[in-house]
């Protein structure tokens, strides 16, 4: 049977995905430390050092403090003020203060993001075809209030339902942030609904765990789509050519069906 024919619903990954960050994280630290008068940070140090910083934080308060309710400003700010310290910057509590606020209010804006040209006829195309469309992502709650309608993905319009590691506490490579979206998609089975993401661990793996058929996106030819191919996934280079495939399917389908008719008639 075809994979078209008994698909219900889409989901998809964020980052990598739908969206890219414009140059590297650690670029804004540096200038927001400008924009407050301070000497420009070393940006490569800056970066490796937010990356550190980052990994450790979501060690100690997963999805982004969740289950210690702690208030989302109060795990960036943490997050952030290690990155300095761990660079060689340790500033003062007023002037951290301040770079901070530059940098929370950023990334809470569309302004360090682009929007992949194929997202938005991709996303409009899936749901005109009736699929239900949601998004599961590891981020926090500014990315389905603010940051994605920002860029002109709106829920309503481009997706359905929303299934964020800061708001639902459960995060990829969890199967289980998958079962809460075939939930929130209407209760539909594993096996009406396909996964596209960009990465084996978080994406292509906990989703066939949940029963779901993947594909993954080879947006910046990495390296390891090569071991994807050889894992047994569908590896694409964008969702043009996802919407190909399936529309293909459709196509050979419809075929199908036609032959059987025409048959039956003779």
């Amino acid at each position: 049977m075809s994979m078209l024919s008994k698909l219900r619903c889409i989901t998809v990954d964020v980052t990598g995905t739908l969206i890219a960050y414009k140059g590297e994280l650690g670029d804004y630290y540096c200038m927001a430390a400008k924009a407050v008068g301070l000497p420009c940070p070393d940006y490569k140090r800056m970066h490796e050092s937010f990356k550190a910083a980052y990994t450790d934080m979501a060690k100690r308060h997963p999805c982004f403090g969740h289950a210690a309710k702690m208030p989302n400003p109060d795990w960036w700010r943490l997050c952030v003020k290690d990155s300095f310290i761990r660079a060689g910057y340790e500033y003062d509590d007023k002037t951290f203060e301040k770079v901070f606020k530059r940098i929370y209010s950023t990334f809470g804006s569309s302004a360090p993001y682009s929007v992949f040209p194929d997202s938005h006829p991709f996303l409009r195309w899936a749901r005109q075809k009736g699929f239900k469309v949601g998004i599961v992502s590891n981020a926090e709650y500014r990315y389905q209030d603010a940051i994605l309608p920002a860029l002109g993905l709106n829920q309503g319009s481009e997706w359905d339902f929303g299934v964020f590691s800061g708001i639902v506490g459960i995060e990829k490579p969890d199967p289980r942030i998958y079962e809460i979206a075939l939930e929130m998609a209407g209760n539909i089975a594993p096996e009406e609904a396909l996964h596209i993401g960009d990465s084996m661990h978080k994406d292509y793996i906990p989703s066939r765990s949940a029963g779901m058929s993947a594909m993954l996106l080879d947006r910046f030819k990495t390296s390891d789509a090569e071991s994807w191919r050889d894992s047994g996934a569908v590896v694409l280079p964008d969702l043009v050519a996802v919407q190909e495939l399936l529309t293909k399917e459709v196509q050979i389908l419809q075929l199908q069906v036609q032959d059987v008719s025409l048959f039956i008639s003779i």
